[in-house]
């Protein structure tokens, strides 16, 4: 079993987005996977805890708790563990941080963003464990080139000793629908440039954590990005049948 942190030491990143639906692409792909939802918010809860399936996959805990959580997911065949972390206190983000195999650091391309991701990114050298800094609410790329606040972001990180994620989350609409639906992006919408994201920083994340079947589930992406739009249960459908035929 594979755990994975997701923090950040500012509200509005972006850390229950990117927590949210990383988990229901990767539960789309065939793994099996738990949300730990240890922000006193409990943003991910709202959006999850009225599904059918939300007692096996959505747990609310507290970093207090989180051995005893690692101990149950692994005895349950359990793939994934995503931890939405609280951005404080700090004791409990190093505690996460200390038993993870990879951490996203989440951070918007601003200057209050970058300044506080630094936080996140100097907790993860100090204990040694390997991370990514990712990109959310990125602005659309203009005729193919990449947006100059996005490079200028970029720049900025290269020398934080800590990679930043090729595959970058824009800001799109299709969050919101997802979300207020109950569900992840990838299941709302299976074509929408949002689920191509999702589903390309679920690829790069499961080549860093070597979780199974990396090379398929990359795959998907091209898929969905070629689907029709569609909504509602069909999308769901759509993406599923793909998923099925790329893990099978």
């Amino acid at each position: 079993m594979k755990t994975l942190t997701v923090n950040s030491r500012k509200g509005g990143a972006g850390k229950t987005t990117v927590s949210v639906s990383l988990a229901m692409a990767a539960r789309q792909a065939g793994l099996k996977v738990v949300l730990a939802d240890m922000d006193p918010l409990r943003s991910s809860s709202e959006i999850l805890r009225s599904r059918e399936e939300a007692a096996s996959m959505l747990i609310e805990a507290n970093a207090g708790k989180l051995w005893v959580l690692q101990e149950g997911c692994r005895r349950n065949g359990c793939d994934l563990l995503i931890i939405d972390t609280p951005t404080q206190p700090e004791s409990d983000i190093v505690q996460c941080i200390n038993h993870s195999d990879l951490i996203l650091a989440v951070a918007r391309p601003t200057f209050l963003d970058l300044a506080a991701v630094k936080e996140t990114i100097a907790l993860v050298q100090r204990t040694g464990a390997p991370g990514l800094v990712v990109l959310n609410q990125c602005p659309p790329m203009r005729s193919g080139e990449e947006n100059p606040v996005v490079v200028e972001a970029i720049e900025r990180l290269r020398f934080g000793q800590l990679p930043v994620a090729k595959s970058v989350l824009r800001s799109r609409i299709a969050y919101q629908h997802a979300f207020a639906s109950n569900c992840g992006v990838t299941e709302w919408d299976a074509g929408s440039d949002a689920a191509s994201d999702v589903l390309r920083l679920l690829a790069e994340i499961s080549r860093h954590m070597l979780l199974p079947r990396p090379h398929r589930i990359g795959r998907v992406a091209s898929v969905a990005r070629k689907g029709k739009r569609r909504h509602g249960t069909s999308a769901v459908k759509a993406m599923q049948s793909a998923l099925k035929r790329l893990v099978s």
